[in-house]
């Protein structure tokens, strides 16, 4: 069918470029103007980012498993202002917990979780970036945000470098850095993160990403292959294929009864093989959440 570029793939973010870089850089390699991304990542992390073109941006919050891995680094005797490396020094402290104490720490945030933002983050207050308000100075209230922590461990602890590393499979909405924060805390130490790499994200994981420069030689060979069809988000879904005269209806806004989908389930809906939208069953007739066509 002649739809406008519709799909999905995942982008190696580098170190130092932020999510909103790679979107602009992917725009130009691209010549497709309506691009997003899954998951912001800082500028200290690498790793997977979720890239949505087309109408697929309108997949962006419905994805099916939105939880988030990382493998992240953080060393102990310092804390600061941005919660990573990148920022000023805000405390410091000479204390190093044993190895049996940061394990139990780690183990004990395992599970729901109420983490109070980081003042440097996107979150808005007020319609303002509460990163803005940090540069200026600012220091508000923030409310804590239920997240849960999936599974975390500790892979290295190296006590003469004074860093520790763990692997934690999260929530969305769970920042890392607050995380090492809370756990140095919880060893009556301080610490802030020193590198970060994202290895999973919603169904995405490494092995799925390809770099801005490898994504660039495909573009160049007119290979376009990389960039996978919308219903790489949604293998879960009962599928519901349309004849011709559905099809016409469906994308005129008419009603489509339905009596094989269990009441309220989320399906996807298909005409010729594709994907055109995830849609619920509504009463006996299909109820659009997010069309991609």
């Amino acid at each position: 069918m002649p739809y406008p570029e519709v799909g999905v793939f995942a982008v190696d973010k580098p170190q130092s470029f932020t999510s909103f870089d790679v979107v602009a850089k992917l725009r130009g390699l691209l010549g497709i103007r309506r691009i997003g991304h899954g998951g912001t990542l800082d500028p200290l992390a690498t790793g997977v980012l979720p890239i949505f073109i087309g109408k697929a941006t309108k997949a962006v919050d419905r994805l099916e498993d939105n939880s988030k891995r990382y493998t992240a680094t953080a060393v102990f005797g310092r804390q600061t202002d941005t919660g990573d490396i990148t920022g000023e020094t805000i405390e410091r402290s000479n204390g190093l917990p044993e190895k049996s104490q940061l394990q139990e720490v780690i183990e004990s945030f395992v599970g729901p979780y109420e983490q109070i933002p980081p003042m440097y983050s996107a979150l808005k207050v007020n319609g303002r970036p509460l990163y803005d308000i940090a540069r200026a100075g600012g220091m508000i209230e923030r409310e804590p945000r239920s997240i849960e922590i999936l599974s975390m461990k500790l892979l290295v602890y190296d006590t003469k470098q004074q860093e520790f590393t763990i692997d934690v499979c999260c929530s969305k909405g769970t920042y890392i850095r607050t995380l090492v924060e809370d756990i140095a805390k919880g060893c009556l130490a301080v610490a802030t993160l020193s590198r970060l790499r994202r290895t999973k994200s919603g169904p995405f994981t490494e092995g799925d990403c390809l770099s801005l420069d490898e994504i660039e030689v495909c573009l160049k060979s007119g290979d376009r292959s990389f960039i996978q069809p919308v219903d790489r988000l949604f293998t879960a879904l009962e599928r519901v294929t349309l004849t011709e005269q559905q099809y016409m209806r469906f994308m005129n806004g008419a009603s489509i009864t339905v009596d094989t989908v269990e009441q309220t389930a989320q399906v996807g809906v298909y005409y010729q093989n594709s994907m055109i939208a995830v849609a619920c069953n509504a009463c006996g007739k299909l109820k659009t959440v997010a069309r991609f066509v």
